[in-house]
C-alpha cells in the first residue's frame, strides 16, 4: 500500500463533527476534511497509522473505523479490473482477504460485498467477511463508491463501518448488552478467570448476564429488580442499594468493575475513584460516560480527567451501540 493516501472514517451522524474537531485538535487546523457521508468522511494529511494510534490511545474518540482511501467509482468496474486496483495495492499477493460493505443508509451492501468477493475468488483469494490481516472496504454513497484497504490492526474495527451487529436472541435481559459486547471483542478484552465483579446500576442485568458468560461472579448493585431469569445464578448477588451504601459496607476485593449509570460523565467518573478503592491493583473497568449537554466532548474529556487520577486510560471511544455515550477501558493502577 501506498503512502499519501486519503483517509476514510466513521463516526456516528450526530457526532461527525464532534470527530472533525478531534482530528483537527490532533493533527492541526488546516488539515483537509470532507465530509462524503452521514457517517463518513475523508481525511488528508495523517497517515492511517497516526490516526490508528491516535484512536487506540483515546484522543480521538468519536472515531469509530478507518480505511485507506484506494478507489472511487460512479459504478464498480468489471471483476478483473476491480481485482487489480484492490491486488495491486498489496505489498504480497494474499491467501485471503476480509471484505466489507455497507451504505449511507442502514443498508448492508450486500451486493457489492458479493461483487468484490466475486472479483476476488476468480483470482484465488479466499474472502472473508472478518479475521483477515487486510480488509477491503466498500462504502456505497449517493454520488459514489469508495474503495479502502488497510490493515485490520489499524481499522479499528473489524465490521463495516465500524457498525457491528449482534444477534437479538431470547435470552437477552437488555439492549445494552450489546454494548459490553462490543466493548469486549472490539478491544479484545480476556476477563480474569474465575474473577469477581462488580455491576454498578445493574438493573434488569443485562451487563451481569455477560459477565457471568465471561466466568465472573457478580455482584449486582442496583435499588431495581434484576431480571427473573438471572435470579437462580448463585454466582449474581443481587444488592439492593445504591453504589454508594455498597462501598461503604462492601469487603470484597473485585477483579473487574462496570459502570453503566445514567449520569453525567463526571459524577460517573467519581463514582469510579469510589470502586477503585475496592477493585485490586492492575483491576479491569469498564465505564460508559454519557454525552449531552452543550459539549459532550469536553464533557467526556472532564470525566477522562476524573478517571486518571486513580486509573490508566487504555481505550475510549464511541462504539456503535454507543449512541450518545463513549465506551472507557481502564485498568486501576
Amino acid at each position: 500500500m501506498s503512502g499519501g493516501r486519503s483517509v476514510l472514517f466513521s463516526a456516528a451522524a450526530d457526532s461527525y463533527e464532534l470527530a472533525v474537531r478531534e482530528i483537527r485538535g490532533e493533527f492541526g487546523r488546516d488539515v483537509r476534511i470532507q465530509r462524503v457521508g452521514a457517517e463518513l468522511g475523508r481525511v488528508d494529511g495523517p497517515s492511517v497509522r497516526d490516526l490508528a494510534a491516535a484512536c487506540d490511545a483515546g484522543r480521538i474518540m468519536f472515531v469509530r473505523h478507518l480505511t485507506e482511501e484506494i478507489a472511487s467509482f460512479a459504478e464498480l468496474p468489471p471483476s478483473y479490473e476491480l481485482a487489480e486496483v484492490i491486488l495491486g495495492e498489496l505489498p504480497q499477493y494474499p491467501e485471503a482477504l476480509g471484505v466489507q460493505a455497507w451504505t449511507d443508509d442502514a443498508g448492508t451492501g450486500g451486493s457489492y460485498y458479493h461483487r468484490i468477493e466475486e472479483a476476488l475468488t476468480g483470482r484465488g483469494v479466499a474472502v472473508t467477511r472478518s479475521g483477515q490481516e487486510y480488509v477491503v472496504s466498500c462504502f456505497v454513497g449517493r454520488k459514489a463508491i469508495l474503495v479502502g484497504l488497510n490493515r485490520r490492526a489499524d481499522s479499528l474495527s473489524d465490521w463495516p463501518g465500524g457498525r457491528m451487529r449482534l444477534a437479538r436472541g431470547e435470552e437477552r435481559v437488555s439492549r445494552s448488552e450489546f454494548k459490553l459486547e462490543e466493548a469486549i471483542a472490539t478491544f479484545g478484552l480476556e476477563l480474569p478467570s474465575h474473577g469477581k465483579a462488580v455491576d454498578l446500576g445493574a438493573s434488569p442485568g443485562g451487563w451481569t448476564r455477560i459477565l457471568r458468560q465471561h466466568g465472573q461472579e457478580v455482584w449486582s448493585v442496583d435499588p431495581g429488580a434484576l431480571d427473573p431469569r438471572l435470579r437462580g445464578d448463585r454466582r449474581i448477588h443481587h444488592e439492593p442499594t445504591t453504589a454508594g451504601r455498597f462501598f461503604a459496607a462492601n469487603r470484597v476485593r473485585f477483579d473487574v468493575v462496570v459502570n453503566d449509570m445514567r449520569m453525567d460523565q463526571v459524577t460517573s467518573a467519581r463514582m469510579m475513584l469510589d470502586a477503585a478503592d475496592h477493585l485490586r491493583r492492575g483491576g479491569l473497568a469498564i465505564v460508559t460516560l454519557k454525552g449531552g449537554g452543550r459539549n459532550p466532548l469536553d464533557g467526556a474529556r472532564r470525566g477522562l480527567d476524573v478517571l486518571r487520577e486513580r486509573y490508566d486510560v487504555r481505550h475510549a471511544r464511541q462504539l456503535h451501540h454507543n449512541r450518545n455515550e463513549i465506551t472507557v477501558i481502564a485498568h486501576h493502577r
